[in-house]
């Protein structure tokens, strides 16, 4: 199997480059422009491995795009590659517009062309996965499950321009023919993931006895789904799903943020003792995200019963993975602290 992975050096697409190349022994291309998100450390593991390869190319690049499809040949290309951090899209919306939209959209229409020059069986078994976020659901009450069918109802310049992006997805399948995957997933969590994001920053900050802060009155819900069940679903509906289809991606682990911070400083209390008191002392509760949404929470019933995917990691499970993983891989989080952020407070800067 020969792939492209866009934004393979990011946080989830890393991972999904290690699985394949690593655990499913794929050949894969990686395609990424290195933003601060990006990060090839992430790709150590693999980094000399024959089966992969690297490219630092912009998927806006239309020209660039267009001949690295043609000369790789790709069975299937995953599109990770996008803005992602809804704090940062209040600060620089456009960024976000240009990256996820427009890009999304030179991505298709060079992969459409493409496709269009295979033979009847290539072009059969060819798929374009794009994976996206619940966040295009907009937001839940106390109760509810977002699924497929749920109208889009995007609030915030990051899941407007992923909306966005889905619906041109879509719309090359229905108009073209394009055989696509869309996944939209819940919030992932695990290593190598940039410490802007609330787990990477709650962990870091105790390590570091700085204030660990909490948006409001901290009882906004996500649902927590672990990187490496993520990604196996990805592979899943890309390999066994049904072209035109969306997939929800959930873990079926809701927490409200103020129990998730709480849930890191237990852990770390037991696996890395302050001798400065309990890590709990360190929860700062500060002014609100504008447009917080309350809740987000998955139904993933389709992948589970069509395509008999589960997710393997309870929160408490996963959560502990990752904090020692954080504990023993100061050489990939110290650098990004001490240069790319240092968890200074995003989003507001357009108010």
């Amino acid at each position: 199997m020969n792939i492209i992975i866009t934004g393979g050096a990011g946080f989830i697409g890393s991972a999904l480059v290690r699985y394949t190349v690593g655990c499913l022994g794929w050949t894969v291309l990686n395609i990424d422009c290195l933003t601060y998100a990006g990060n090839l450390d992430s790709l150590r593991d693999v980094a000399n491995h024959p089966n992969y390869r690297f490219q630092k190319i912009n998927i806006c690049d239309s020209t660039a795009i267009a001949q690295i499809i043609a000369d790789f040949k790709p069975d299937m290309i995953f599109h990770l590659a996008a803005e992602s951090h809804v704090d940062r899209s209040l600060d620089k919306p456009s960024e976000f517009i240009q990256t996820n939209l427009l890009g999304t959209y030179s991505l298709l229409e060079n992969t459409r062309k493409y496709w269009s020059t295979l033979d009847i069986n290539k072009k059969s078994h060819f798929r374009f996965h794009h994976v996206s976020t619940d966040e295009v659901y907009g937001s839940l009450g106390i109760t509810g499950l977002f699924s497929e069918e749920t109208p889009y109802n995007p609030r915030s310049p990051y899941s407007a321009s992923k909306a966005g992006s889905d619906h041109l997805v879509k719309a090359w399948f229905h108009s073209y023919g394009l055989p696509v995957i869309v996944t939209n997933c819940s919030n992932n969590y695990g290593p190598y993931h940039f410490p802007e994001k609330l787990i990477p920053l709650i962990i870091l900050n105790a390590l570091e006895r700085k204030p660990l802060p909490v948006y409001g009155k901290g009882d906004n819900i996500r649902d927590w789904l672990y990187v490496q069940d993520h990604v196996k679903a990805i592979v899943l509906a890309a390999t066994q799903g049904t072209p035109g289809k969306t997939y929800n991606i959930g873990g079926r682990n809701e927490r409200k943020n103020k129990e998730v911070v709480q849930i890191i400083c237990n852990v770390l209390d037991k696996l890395h003792p302050s001798s400065e008191g309990p890590y709990h002392q360190l929860i700062t509760f500060v002014e609100d995200r504008p447009g917080h949404d309350l809740r987000y929470a998955i139904d993933p019933h389709r992948i589970e019963t069509e395509l008999g995917w589960s997710a393997e990691e309870t929160f408490e499970s996963g959560i502990a993975k990752t904090i020692q993983w954080y504990l023993d891989n100061e050489w990939w989080w110290k650098p990004i602290r001490e240069g790319k952020y240092d968890g200074q407070r995003l989003g507001i800067a357009g108010r």
